[in-house]
């Protein structure tokens, strides 16, 4: 039997329980295409953990993290500086995902923000902003590297 299977959704659908272990559900507002990213990096991030990976846990937290599955609870107001971290784990676990290719702001923003997702662009841009400056990731414009903050229009994440 599959997990899926097992899961019994809380009468909230905040958690489920599975063979009577109490789990965060992921959050239900992210868009298909995107959740199914997030689980394969996390599978992934699982198998690097197995085969000893410096950086292993470090992914499954961030995927898990990304999914709502740890956190900052989806359910409860996206803001602060937990919140913030939700966007991080978003940011590096899907260009972990797509580490041939760049994301968009608006990806992170419609995996985090639900219908409401274009509120969220300032918060993604900036914490993309913060993630660039720290060298974790890069913000290009038309191919080239740019600071998010100094320029205007669509821009590009890619991991380094």
């Amino acid at each position: 039997m599959a997990e899926k299977d097992r899961a019994q959704p809380t009468e909230d659908g905040h958690h489920v329980v599975i063979d009577g272990r109490k789990w965060r559900a992921t959050d239900p507002s992210i868009p298909d295409s995107f959740r199914q990213e997030l689980v394969d990096e996390l599978m992934a991030a699982r198998r690097a953990v197995k085969a000893g990976e410096s950086d292993a846990r470090a992914r499954v937290n961030d995927a898990k993290t990304a999914l709502g599955e740890r956190g900052h609870p989806w359910w409860e107001d996206a803001a602060g500086a937990a919140f913030d971290e939700r966007i991080a784990a978003v940011i590096r676990a899907l260009t972990r995902k797509r580490a041939e290719s760049s994301i968009c702001p608006s990806d992170v923003a419609r995996t985090i923000g639900g219908s409401s997702w274009r509120g969220r662009m300032d918060d993604v841009r900036r914490i993309a902003g913060e993630l660039a400056d720290r060298g974790d990731v890069a913000i290009t414009q038309r191919g080239k590297p740019v600071r998010i903050a100094e320029v205007k229009g669509p821009v590009r994440i890619r991991r380094i």
